[in-house]
């Protein structure tokens, strides 16, 4: 028997250097899957080096959008493109080889088991080789305001996932606002506020091996105060749904009804 229909999506933004070693690496793992790359306008020739690779595999399709959107929109626009494509498992990473398409395989062993699987930083020691000290204390300061703030003891902020599509209900994503880096652990947040499951196994995640992080300390600034106000959104909420008798568990049930008639 088949398993679930797949695609694999890797959002790129000048990364000229990385895309033919990440589809290679990808396709060696001998997955039946479909890779679909979406460039955010790279200016160093990504591409024309990932038409080059369309050309080579039908079974990878390219995107391209003229102005930068951020890569939140990214992220959405491809979730949307694999709900609407009638894909039933959705595996994301990125481009830079922080994720390893090694480790895909050891996800994809515990994913039927829930909604959403996540590699983790967090559940080892040792596991950011090569960072420098502020990008380390960043990292570790962002899992610390979501572990107090949002209740999220996940690594929230990764982006290396896989999205089981036949159990989470395409109607949850369109809470998400964020359209950069805040997405993670804004899709996440709600994710898992309307009941769904999330596992977690640990990945190394080693410095970047070309190019430079695309994380600046303004972005992280944003994202920490983007987080503060998705947490005051959360009390609200909170709230309304006690003084409504409802609990975040019935109202995924309500948001699961409509998403699926």
């Amino acid at each position: 028997m088949s398993g679930p229909r797949t695609l694999i999506f890797v959002p790129t933004l000048n990364e000229a250097e990385n895309v033919g070693p990440m589809h290679r690496e990808l396709r060696a793992l001998g997955l039946e899957a479909d890779i679909l790359f979406l460039d955010d306008n790279s200016q160093d020739g990504t591409s024309e080096e990932l038409e080059r690779i369309a050309e080579a595999d039908a079974r990878t399709k390219i995107i391209h959008r003229i102005d930068g959107q951020g890569i939140g929109s990214a992220h959405l626009a491809g979730i949307s493109y694999a709900y609407e494509a009638g894909y039933e498992r959705l595996i994301t990473l990125d481009c830079d080889f922080t994720h390893s398409p090694a480790d895909i395989p050891r996800l994809l062993a515990v994913a039927d088991s829930a909604d959403i699987t996540l590699g983790s930083r967090y559940l080892q020691p040792d596991s950011l080789p090569g960072w420098n000290l502020l990008r380390r204390s960043l990292t570790q300061f962002g899992h610390f305001l979501t572990k107090t703030f949002l209740r999220m003891p996940y690594d929230a902020s990764g982006a290396f996932r896989i999205y089981n599509l036949r159990t989470i209900p395409q109607g949850i994503f369109q809470s998400v606002d964020s359209t950069s880096y805040s997405f993670f652990f804004e899709s996440l947040f709600y994710l898992a506020y309307y009941g769904c499951t999330v596992k977690e196994i640990p990945i190394v995640l080693p410095a970047r091996m070309y190019g430079h992080s695309k994380m600046s300390f303004l972005e992280a600034s944003r994202s920490a105060i983007f987080l503060l106000r998705l947490w005051a959104k959360r009390q609200v909420r909170r709230s309304s749904l006690s003084s409504s008798g409802l609990t975040s568990h019935t109202f995924a049930q309500k948001v699961r009804t409509v998403s699926t008639m």
